[in-house]
């Protein structure tokens, strides 16, 4: 590994290459004709099959381009879908905070009331659990309940401390189901999808799939076959481009299907990692806050809030963010195990907030 990139909400490695890509340095967003030499080479040099992304600027979709393949010899395109993997999480997050906004649920309130998971049903700390805390990965589940011999159970106190649980999102979702009597998938459709005009984005296996996924690569550039969920996982698996999800972005700066309060928990460090994250090097470049909130991890920095989500599955990586108060950001999907490598290069090229920049530079 040459490089190392730790965005640590995730505790991933991400591989980056060199911000300056043969000879060309980026200072100020390049040109359409510059990425399409430049992005294609890049792509190859780095072994990575395919890049989508859209651009926002001024809370506006400016920009969108796909390079590569989608699948051997076919090539992608704006309208090719994704596993976006993680970033999965910030929609379902999304869901329970319109719902929170419009009184159908509390954050603070006590799951156990509606939904208890049988593997968990004799653990008295199971009455502990609040949506909040699923929400800011505050459950003391395990990411998944792989790792916990095949079944859910705590590995810390919930409340306690942070943990980072796609498990803690499936039991929220659980629980929304239970309090609403609707299925999470149609919650989402209603408060998410229909609003946003995100006609084809969706948690499991529909028609018009099939033919246009990007199908995931390995390191050695190796096709695999889709995970395509069969039934919904809050915390993973969504497919949608980027253009879509950029959509869903939108109506987040614009607080749309929210409470001020509401947005306000959204956009606010509710774990905070600042001292976990900033040590040595990092303790010199260090956010002002750092840490997740309701779906997100939240940078705040120069006068700045960030919110960021990647996604890791196997021959897959995705990263997004955006800035709330200058209602800029991007999303960038790839469909390659390599993926990582591409992220700072195609951020530099489109000239993202350089704080941001500095931000995941600062960890390499």
């Amino acid at each position: 590994m040459a490089y190392r990139l730790r965005v640590r909400t995730f505790l991933i490695p991400i591989f980056v290459t060199s911000l300056v890509f043969q000879g060309f340095q980026t200072s100020a967003q390049t040109s359409s004709s510059d990425r399409k030499q430049t992005i294609p080479a890049l792509l190859q040099r780095e072994h990575v099959a395919s890049v989508s992304f859209a651009q926002i600027v001024g809370g506006k979709t400016t920009l969108a381009e796909a390079y590569g393949e989608q699948s051997s010899g076919v090539a992608t395109s704006t309208a090719t879908f994704y596993n976006i993997a993680s970033m999965s999480k910030p929609i379902s997050a999304e869901v329970l905070l319109r719902l929170a906004s419009k009184g159908r649920l509390s954050l603070d309130e006590p799951m156990y009331k509606y939904w208890v998971d049988p593997d968990v049903a004799d653990d008295p700390r199971a009455k502990l659990l609040t949506p909040r805390m699923a929400l800011d990965h505050q459950t003391g589940f395990a990411n998944w309940r792989r790792e916990t011999n095949g079944k859910l159970a705590f590995t810390q106190d919930p409340g306690k401390a942070f943990g980072y649980s796609g498990e803690g999102y499936q039991y929220v979702a659980r629980f929304a189901e239970k309090k609403t009597d609707e299925s999470f998938e149609s919650l989402a459709q209603t408060l998410i999808f229909n609003p946003a005009g995100m006609t084809h984005t969706a948690y499991t296996h529909r028609l018009w799939m099939d033919g246009n996924i990007a199908q995931p690569t390995d390191k050695d550039g190796q096709w695999l076959k889709p995970q395509i969920a069969t039934q919904f996982v809050a915390a993973d698996l969504v497919y949608t481009t980027p253009t879509q999800y950029a959509s869903f972005v939108e109506s987040l700066m614009y607080g749309e299907g929210e409470t001020p309060a509401i947005r306000n928990l959204r956009d606010s460090v509710l774990t905070d990692r600042k001292a976990e994250m900033c040590v040595g090097k990092l303790a010199k470049v260090c956010p002002d806050e750092v840490g997740f909130g309701a779906g997100w991890e939240v940078i705040k920095t120069h006068g700045k809030t960030f919110l960021m989500h990647t996604g890791l599955d196997e021959g897959v990586f995705t990263l997004g963010f955006f800035e709330t108060g200058s209602r800029a950001g991007v999303i960038l999907f790839t469909n390659s195990a390599n993926g990582p490598r591409v992220i700072l290069p195609i951020l530099k090229m489109l000239n993202a907030d350089p704080d941001f920049i500095s931000y995941l530079e600062a960890q390499v």
